[in-house]
Formats: structure tokens, sequence, C-alpha cells
């Protein structure tokens, strides 16, 4: 079907029903032989207004929202997914994916464990849960404090309930830095990105974190550590071999073009490329397709590959 026909049957968005629908599934899956995600998308769109009750036109379109990085509204349409009866099982285990990401980490297991209720042997969901699990027991040495009972509440407090100059409060507000779990998911890079942070804001806060065990990045690092682990996990029970992801991404002999969208994601070994997926690397500045794919294939012939979404 031409172009000017996939826009003008889109434009009659008036019409909601099921064959309606129908016809913008098949446009969808049109735009995805063609390798347009975006046209993907906004047929799977027009199909979800006209039948908003199938389940699996909402799957679909949670799923390719997730690959363009649109992981709010992916995370809306999962958990949609999630609250029809017989759910689909990839619609449940890429919410936990997004749930851990945001370390709603007892969301996560919800998930996973739904999917193991009905199918014990889901190898993927079996890997997984283990790596919640760590997550969950996350070690924080935190010194005792009256109303502080749990680790959760105490990730949950307020920036401004510590000790911190009326500056620094300023700034952490302005970056829409909240609670103590938000300053964990930051790097000291990031902070000294902000123009209104300066040194001496930063060995503030810096200093108060330390006073309870918790270092910037913390949470990130923890999650790096899971996701890893989750690639280890994967590769061996695809019978691949481990050693390879602690090689560097120059051996892969990429592109100049390839090479410098890498690098500005601080991606120096192969174990550090794996753990990303085609979203994060396509969300960096002048990283096309072609580089995509030449990762891909450079990645294939070696037996490894991307973190991969279920679909």
């Amino acid at each position: 079907m031409a172009q000017s026909d996939t826009t003008a049957l889109l434009d009659r968005a008036e019409i909601r029903d099921e064959a309606t629908a129908n016809k913008y599934l098949d446009l969808a899956t049109e735009a995805e032989q063609r390798g347009d995600r975006m046209g993907v998308i906004d047929a799977l769109e027009a199909a979800f207004v006209a039948d908003p009750d199938n389940p699996t036109t909402c799957f679909r379109l949670a799923y390719h929202l997730d690959l363009v990085g649109e992981e709010d509204e992916a995370l809306h349409l999962y958990e949609q997914c999630a609250q029809r009866p017989s759910p689909h099982i990839n619609a449940l285990l890429n919410l936990a994916v997004l749930y851990e990401d945001r370390q709603h980490y007892a969301k996560a297991e919800r998930c996973v464990k739904q999917v193991l209720s009905t199918n014990p042997n889901h190898r993927r969901a079996r890997l997984f849960i283990k790596d919640i699990l760590a997550s969950q027991q996350m070690i924080i040495e935190e010194e005792p404090q009256s109303g502080m009972d749990s680790q959760h509440v105490m990730l949950d407090t307020p920036v401004t309930d510590f000790e911190l100059s009326v500056r620094t409060r300023n700034a952490l507000r302005k970056m829409e830095i909240r609670t103590l779990g938000d300053l964990l998911r930051v790097t000291e890079a990031d902070l000294r990105s902000y123009k209104n942070v300066g040194d001496s804001s930063l060995e503030e806060i810096k200093a108060m974190l330390a006073q309870r065990g918790l270092k910037l990045g913390q949470a990130l690092e923890q999650q790096q550590s899971a996701v890893k682990q989750q690639v280890i996990d994967k590769l061996r029970t695809d019978g691949g071999n481990e050693e390879l992801l602690e090689r560097s991404v120059g051996e892969l002999q990429l592109s100049v073009r390839a090479r410098k969208a890498l690098s500005l994601l601080n991606i120096n070994m192969l174990s550090d490329l794996c753990m990303r997926t085609e979203a994060e690397l396509m969300g960096v500045k002048n990283f096309g397709m072609t580089s995509l794919l030449e990762i891909k294939e450079k990645l294939t012939d070696i037996g490894l590959s991307l973190r991969q979404l279920d679909a």
C-alpha cells in the first residue's frame, strides 16, 4: 500500500470497530516489513483506538513503544495487558523489566511469579526472578535512626529532611531529585553537568550520603550488576562463551561512526554492549540503523547479542 493510502486510512479514526482495527493492524504489519518503526506505532495506535479491548494490539503497541524508548507509555500499556485474564507472558516479563529499572522490585516480582504460576519452567522467568530477589536484598549500612525501620522508608525519605544548604536543596529540587533513592540513581557526572551544582554542593551531598554508607550512582551500579548477571546467565544457558564478555569492543573492528556512538555511552567492553537494548543505542545522537545493524552483525558473528525484550 502506498504511503498516501496509509495516511488517508489513518485519518479515518472516527470509525471505531473491529473491522477498522484489523485494517490498521494490516498497515502495522506492512510498516513492520518496510522497517518503518514509527509507521508501525502510528498504525497500532489507530488500531488500539478502534478496538481498545484487543489484548494483542495492546501488547504489540506497548512492545514497539518500548523499543523506541517511550518507556512510560509502554509501561502503562503493559499494565493494561497484565490486568486482563490470562495476560500475555511477554507482557508480564517486559513489564517486570520496566518495574525493575524503576526499582519497583515488589511489582516486578509479582509479574514474574504470575508467569511462573502458569509456566514454572519458563527459562527467562526463572533467571529473572533470581535477579529481582538479589536486587531486593540491596544492603544499606545505615546508622540507627528513629522512625526509619526499613530500607524502603529510608530511600523514600525526602532530601529536604537531611542537613543540606538551601542552595543545594534548591538545585536538587530543580533537577527533580526529591528523595534519597533519587540521589542514588544519579552519578557525580550527572550532578556536575547541572549549572547550579558546584563543588561545595557536590561535596556536601557526598558527605551526607557517606554518613549513611551510601554513594552517588549506587542504585545504578546495582542495577547494572543485575543486568550483567542476567546477560551472563542467558549466555550460559545458550551454551555461549562467557569469556567473550570481558573483551574490548575494539575487537569488533567497527566503523568510526559506530565506535564514536559507543564511546558516547561509555561502552568499552563487550559486556557493556550486550547489556544495552536497541532502543538505548538508537537514542544516541547520530546513531542510525546502519550502525545498529553493523553492531548486531558483528556480535552475532562471535555468538553474542544485544539485550532483547520479548516480542
